[in-house]
């Protein structure tokens, strides 16, 4: 990588008692890049996720955002780096009390004290932005379907224009189809910011579509990454079983005896 990564993580280390789950992550991402970080369930993604994020604190390493030490970082100065960060939170996360156009705006209204109608104004912009109406801004997220939800998920994590954007899981739960319209907005919708993108998923439908780069997480390490081209050509045990949903081969699931 030529130019300064946007997030940088180096031996990054984290445990919840004996249970080890990041145990040497390295990982950059380059500025204006899309990648994506692959693995069956409980190898570490959303806990590498939420390391970078400052949601949990790693017992080692290094997390730097633009070169800037995350580890130990004041409240004051995380809080001014997270509003360059949007986030779409796997099952969306959408809070039922508010209405859709308050959720977009939720960040804008809390964080930014924008006036509502100027938050209003930018929330409706932003659901056009994902093919959603005005008219859906006025209902509460319970009378929406999951797609639907899904978009204005992603309405909320570009509501900012932020420079970074999370996604965690972004397809979980959604029908083959949709998957597709949500793998396509987010495309559409990074592009437009000029945005740094990392997302976490074991769907690897999306994980070809939006990487511009894939890393594949095992047993807490990344022991794989490449272009998005070359991971059906890998000789990687490991990331062969993986993409192509194997039960043969180096990765063991753990089942009870009947």
């Amino acid at each position: 990588m030529s130019e300064s990564p946007k997030i940088s993580l180096r031996d990054v280390h984290k445990s919840f008692g004996d249970k080890v789950v990041l145990d040497g992550i390295d990982l950059d991402i380059g500025d204006g890049e899309s990648v994506v970080v692959i693995g069956g369930s409980g190898t570490g993604k959303s806990v590498m996720l939420k390391c970078i994020l400052g949601l949990i604190a790693p017992e080692r390493g290094s997390v730097k955002v633009e070169g800037v030490e995350t580890m130990g970082m004041a409240t004051s100065e995380r809080e001014k780096m997270m509003r360059r960060i949007g986030m779409l939170f796997q099952g969306s996360a959408l809070f039922d009390s508010l209405t859709v156009w308050e959720n977009v705006a939720f960040g804008l209204i809390q964080a930014q004290h924008l006036p509502r109608p100027q938050a209003k104004e930018i929330a409706v912009a932003k659901l056009a932005q994902v093919g959603l109406g005005a008219e859906v801004g006025e209902l509460n997220p319970a009378a929406l379907s999951g797609g639907m939800q899904k978009r204005v998920a992603l309405a909320r994590a570009i509501a900012t224009d932020p420079e970074i954007i999370f996604f965690d899981e972004p397809t979980t739960g959604l029908d083959p189809i949709m998957g597709d319209v949500i793998n396509d907005l987010i495309i559409k919708c990074v592009r437009e910011l000029g945005a740094t993108a990392l997302s976490i998923t074991h769907d690897m439908a999306s994980a070809r579509k939006i990487a511009d780069r894939v890393a594949m997480i095992h047993k807490g390490h990344i022991i794989w990454q490449g272009h998005v081209a070359e991971i059906d050509e890998t000789t990687n045990a490991h990331v062969h079983q993986f993409v192509n949903g194997l039960a043969e081969g180096p990765i063991q699931m753990e089942v009870l005896a009947p």
